[in-house]
Order: structure tokens, then C-alpha cells, then sequence
């Protein structure tokens, strides 16, 4: 593994606001900057009462400005939502103010419900069907010349670099096809991971861009002092994933003592199964745990989301993670 970076999702917790998210969000990837991060990355989400990122360039532009030196960019743009140009537009002008800082990653999914795509003025079918030819089309706004006729100014000539981002094994072929990075969504639907980096690697083609694959995986870390302390953690976004799968999402909730109550047994064994990649436990148990998820599946980069209610416990979970990492790569 070469480097780490982290998924921020800008949680709105129940009785704050998205100021708040927002001002934490910033100040998150200023912690995430000095614990040797490599990468902070938001994602565009629409009507989630309980994600502050839904304008995803307007908020990373915040929180590039507040940061110094750690690349930041979007895991990521849900590309049938937009048309590319405007897509390009966007991330060229953050590019152009935050110069070699600046990643894209782009997803198929609309990142929302049927209601809301056609708030959007989105059809999903033709938009998800046009995808790889939207994403060629976006790369192209980036080169020094294109022969579209048209410019994204900002953006041309600046090589915004491109990430292929997925939950099924479409993304794996598609980033494998164009030589472009891939990042695996395991952090929420694991059922793939193994047979996606094993596509992504196997049927990769080189590209100007690049000469040989990088694969990173995105996992959940709950970290602590203890073991009790970090299963506690985990218990907002456990109950989080459950109301969202009975499609009734809201605010990021304090975990409770009784929480497991709240919810049926089935409830709560489906929730644990969609986020079985997760590290959870003090540092040795992270450790232990984030070690063998290297080694099977020999990812490039780790990306970790913390999903916290509490602002200072998140910070403090990255931290204990990017202490052990850092150690794992030192001394590999």
C-alpha cells in the first residue's frame, strides 16, 4: 500500500445544522493534513438530511481554502446528474485555485431516489446507459486541445485527474478499459470487492495517464482507547443504515445504551453485514484488522470513512488509524 486518504460524508447529526457539518468538515481535513492523509475526498448526495455535501465543488472549494497541502476532490461526482462540460467547469476552476491539489472521481449512481432525479431533470436509464462516453468526454475537457469544439475554461489543459469509482464490477471494466484509478465502494456494499480488484487488474489497459493499475478500497473506521468505546461509535451509523434501508433517512442520531431495542434483530444483522468492512476497536484491534485487509486485498491506497456522531471522537478515530497505518507502510 502506497497511501491512505479519507471519505468525508460532512454528517448532519440530529440537532445540528450543515453550517456545523460543513465547519467540521473543514476542520477535519486540517487534523487529516497534519496525520499524513494523503487524500480527503466528499460525495455528492441530494435530499440526505444527513449528508452536508450535495454541492460538492462549492464545498471542497471551502475546504481547500482552508487546508494547505492534502489533495482533495470529489469520491464522488454522480455523473448522470450533470452534463460534463459543466462537470469540467467546475473542478478545472477549484484546479485553477488550488493548482496540483485537485482529484475527480466520477460514479454512475444517481446518489439519490426516482423523486429526486427528476428534481434534477434527469432521466437515469439514458443518463447511466451514456456514462463512458460522458466520462470520455469529460477527460477530453482537461487535455490541452480537443476537437469538441468547445472549452471549459476553467479546465482545459489542466488534467484534473480522473477517478473511476463503482460498487459492481461496471466501474472495475470501465476503469480497466480507459487506464484511469478505481476506487471499490466497500465501505457500504462489500459483496463485490474481491472480483472487482481482480477485473480492474486483470483486463487493465494502459493509458497516457498511466502505465499499470492503482486500486484503493474504501472501508469503515471506528476507532478508540477500547474496544467498548469504538463498538459505541459504530452504533449511530448502524442505526443510520437501517432507517435509511426503510427509507426513512435523517439526521445522524447519538448513540443510545439501548439502541439494538430500536431495531429488529433482522434490521440489525443486515445493517452489520452492509458494513462488514469496517475496523473497529482500539489501536491494536484496528491494526490487526486494517493489516489483513491490506494483505488480502493489496490495494494501492485505503480509503477511510468514519461515520461519527460525536466531531472530536471522528477526528480521533482518523487519527488512531492514520498513526497505524503509517506504520504499516513504514515498514513494508
Amino acid at each position: 500500500m502506497k497511501a491512505f486518504s479519507l471519505l468525508d460524508l460532512a454528517p448532519i447529526i440530529e440537532g445540528g445544522s450543515a453550517r456545523q457539518a460543513l465547519l467540521n468538515a473543514r476542520d477535519l481535513a486540517q487534523h487529516a493534513e497534519q496525520q499524513g492523509y494523503k487524500r480527503y475526498w466528499m460525495a455528492e448526495h441530494h435530499n440526505m438530511p444527513v449528508i452536508a455535501s450535495a454541492a460538492t465543488s462549492v464545498a471542497l472549494a471551502y475546504v481547500a481554502a482552508g487546508t494547505e497541502t492534502i489533495r482533495l476532490g470529489a469520491a464522488g461526482v454522480m455523473l448522470p446528474n450533470h452534463v460534463p462540460l459543466i462537470i469540467a467547469e467546475q473542478h478545472g476552476t477549484l484546479a485553477a485555485l488550488f493548482p496540483n491539489r485537485i482529484d475527480l472521481g466520477l460514479g454512475r449512481a444517481p446518489g439519490t431516489d426516482g423523486q429526486t432525479m427528476r428534481a434534477l431533470r434527469r432521466d437515469i436509464m439514458p443518463a447511466s446507459n451514456d456514462f463512458p462516453q460522458d466520462v470520455l468526454e469529460l477527460m477530453a475537457f482537461f487535455e490541452d486541445g480537443n476537437d469538441q469544439g468547445i472549452q471549459a475554461i476553467p479546465g482545459q489543459g489542466l488534467k484534473v485527474p480522473i477517478w473511476l469509482l463503482g460498487s459492481s464490477l461496471f466501474g472495475a471494466q470501465l476503469a480497466a478499459a480507459l487506464g484511469q484509478p478505481y476506487i471499490f465502494a466497500s465501505h457500504f456494499a462489500p459483496e463485490l470487492l474481491d472480483q472487482a480488484l481482480y477485473v480492474y487488474r486483470e483486463t487493465f489497459k494502459p493509458s497516457k495517464q498511466h502505465s499499470k493499475p492503482y486500486a484503493a478500497a474504501a472501508v469503515n473506521v471506528f476507532a478508540a482507547d477500547t474496544d467498548e468505546e469504538a463498538e459505541v461509535l459504530m452504533k449511530s451509523v448502524l442505526m443510520h443504515v437501517a432507517t435509511l434501508r426503510k427509507g426513512k433517512p435523517g439526521p445522524l442520531k447519538a448513540p443510545t445504551a439501548n439502541f439494538e431495542t430500536d431495531l429488529s434483530p433482522s434490521e440489525l444483522s443486515e445493517a452489520r453485514y452492509m458494513l462488514r468492512e469496517s475496523a473497529i476497536g482500539n489501536e491494536e484491534s484496528v491494526r490487526v484488522w486494517l493489516k489483513q485487509f491490506i494483505d488480502r486485498t493489496q490495494v494501492d491506497e485505503l480509503v477511510l470513512a468514519s461515520h461519527v456522531y460525536d466531531h472530536q471522537s471522528r477526528i480521533k478515530s482518523f487519527g488512531i488509524a492514520a498513526k497505524v497505518l503509517l506504520d504499516l507502510i513504514e515498514k513494508k
